[in-house]
């Protein structure tokens, strides 16, 4: 059978220090055909090391090969056009998060993938972790917490010094730092903490539950006089009726071993769920003859990327695969995130339109 063949648009630090490696782990059926960057030096060192067959300045001309897989690896700001080009194409894509900045543009991605049968899958990777596939069967596999009334998310990581511009992330590659207009200029990554990582938050807590925002407020804060904001309160009512916290925090390189802080509780009408990623607790209470705490080790919670990968190859296969991470959720968790910024500036609650 010939191999499945692989286009990259926006080779950045996360794409070469994560997908690419994870990639590599399906060298059996993939072909490393075609990567795309702007800078032309660092290109060339990227297709050496990963053996790619052709290197280009131009993310047009990975759409031009109709790739059986394409990564869209670029800043936010481009990954509408390029993930939709790449769909129109035929590609199945691994898209990075965030999904998009405009609400509209993440569900005329929904639209595209209906229309050509072709997925999109977002580099949402706790949504395949199995403590975090273990929680979802614990909110659907035999009723759950009942209707969900209340959420409390909270999330802190080690972004300080790069939205800041005072430093780097900690997992990126260390020859292929950030560009900041990637994550700390608003005119290209649409804003900082809440974009560069409460996107994951989102992405987690609304496939767990299944919400939909309906209105948002939002305090937002910039120490370091940073452009972007690197902390976030927001406050948020969901279609359904639940209210519920969204809380972020930029910490400090080098705290708690630079390991992600999410924290989630949910309380519905028949018990509540809690999940900790940093402690890594999964408990769901609804009696005192119904309470589970589910045994986990110590690297439960840790992120990888490694399902959304493997599910974009097995899309790319025609094999069966479970997508943890679809356009619909993006959009559901773009549409929050843009009314939290539209609050930020406005100082009001902000609607969202369904």
């Amino acid at each position: 059978m010939a191999k499945l063949r692989l286009g990259v648009i926006g080779a950045g630090s996360w794409t070469v220090s994560s997908h690419l490696p994870n990639l590599e782990r399906w060298r059996d059926v993939l072909e490393f055909t075609i990567v795309n960057r702007r800078n032309a030096e660092l290109l060339d060192r990227i297709k050496g090391k990963f053996g790619f067959r052709l290197a280009t300045t131009r993310w047009e001309d990975v759409i031009a090969e109709h790739c059986d897989i394409v990564v869209v690896g670029t800043p936010v700001g481009k990954h509408h056009l390029q993930t939709k080009a790449a769909l129109e194409a035929g590609s199945q894509v691994l898209c990075e998060k965030p999904f998009t900045i405009d609400p509209a543009d993440a569900w005329d991605l929904v639209d595209v993938v209906r229309r050509t049968g072709k997925d999109v899958v977002i580099a949402y990777g706790w949504n395949y972790r199995p403590m975090v596939i273990q929680a979802h069967q614990l909110m659907h596999g035999d009723g759950g917490v009942g209707d969900i009334e209340q959420v409390t998310i909270h999330m802190a990581s080690a972004t300080r010094e790069l939205l800041s511009e005072t430093g780097s992330y900690p997992d990126a590659d260390p020859e292929l730092i950030p560009a900041p207009a990637t994550w700390s200029r608003p005119e290209t990554s649409g804003g900082g903490y809440a974009q560069a990582q409460l996107t994951h938050a989102l992405g987690v807590v609304l496939w767990l539950t299944g919400l939909r925002g309906q209105s948002v407020f939002a305090f937002m804060s910039a120490p370091l006089r940073a452009k972007v904001e690197l902390h976030d309160a927001i406050s948020i009512r969901y279609t359904n009726g639940a209210i519920g916290t969204l809380g972020g925090g930029s910490a400090y390189t080098g705290a708690g071993n630079n390991r992600h802080q999410l924290y989630i509780r949910a309380i519905g009408s028949l018990g509540q769920l809690m999940v900790d990623l940093e402690r890594n607790v999964l408990w769901r209470y609804r009696s005192p003859d119904d309470d589970i705490t589910v045994p986990l080790d110590q690297d439960a919670g840790l992120y990888d990327c490694r399902g959304p990968v493997d599910a974009v190859v097995l899309a790319g296969l025609g094999r069966p695969y479970a997508n943890n991470s679809p356009a619909e959720l993006g959009a559901r968790t773009v549409e929050i995130l843009a009314a939290a910024y539209r609050s930020a500036k406005s100082g009001r609650v902000e609607q969202i339109s369904t």
